[in-house]
């Protein structure tokens, strides 16, 4: 009796990388279309992203999951007076209003090693959740490591730069802020950390050091405190931040050659 022929094995390769990213691969499909589950998920996933953006900063909420870290916390404001202006005026989210400015001058806070700015960016949800374990975890360590920190300064409508400002009114020696990312169709609730060495206004990317995509899917929370350490460290060791910065995940660092 002749034996069936086996069929050709039909599974996806795609199927079995599903495990290990929540990017959209392996969709399927009905006809020429994706599937319609697909489909729907995809509408859901742009309004997640949509309602991202358009998120408010949970002042009272991080106030309160700050308290005990016995930091003083100012909430201020950037030059971008709503929403709108901030998504059309990006150069205003850079900047501190003019009543904001003065509160920070007006603390007298003695000069700090570290100041660390929360600020809503294009996802103040992933901010909401993630910056207070980033925080508590961040402020323990660095005060076992003998840093002294400045106020906790929570801004709304900010941009990245924002944090060169408030670190030189402050008069810190580097300014990190957590910030939220632009969300995208599988990241709707990331979070991003940026190191300045010397803050002050007019600095570019260039000077920055930035961990991304901080969330429990990403980078979670106590892997990002372990890194951000490390440039911390590194920065006050080599005095810089920046592109001549490499993280090299813990190991020694090294100076990239410049000119």
């Amino acid at each position: 009796m002749n034996e069936p022929k086996k069929l050709p094995d039909q599974t996806d390769e795609w199927q079995r990388l599903k495990a290990y990213t929540t990017a959209r691969i392996a969709l399927g499909r009905t006809g020429i279309s994706i599937p319609l589950r697909e489909s729907l998920q995809f509408k859901l996933a742009h309004a997640h992203a949509k309602d991202a953006v358009y998120s408010g900063l949970a002042i009272s909420g991080l106030q309160d999951a700050l308290q005990d870290l016995n930091v003083p916390i100012c909430p201020v404001h950037s030059r971008a007076e709503n929403r709108d202006i901030y998504l059309q005026r990006p150069d205003l989210g850079r900047l501190l209003c003019d009543e904001s400015a003065q509160l920070l001058q007006n603390l007298n806070a003695p000069p700090a090693d570290v100041c660390l700015i929360i600020a809503d960016g294009l996802s103040a949800s992933a901010v909401n959740t993630y910056a207070p374990p980033v925080v508590n975890m961040l402020v323990e360590t660095a005060r076992q490591a003998g840093y002294t920190l400045a106020p906790i300064v929570l801004v709304e409508q900010g941009r990245v730069a924002i944090s060169d400002v408030i670190g030189h009114l402050l008069g810190s020696r580097l300014a990190i802020i957590l910030i939220g990312e632009r969300p995208g169709l599988s990241s709707f609730d990331s979070m991003g950390a940026y190191l300045t060495y010397a803050p002050q206004p007019g600095l570019t990317d260039e000077r920055r050091n930035c961990l991304s995509n901080i969330r429990d899917q990403g980078l979670p929370p106590a892997l990002a405190v372990s890194k951000l350490m490390w440039l911390i460290d590194s920065a006050f060791r080599l005095q810089l931040t920046g592109i001549a910065l490499k993280d090299t995940d813990g190991s020694e660092a090294d100076r990239l050659p410049i000119g």
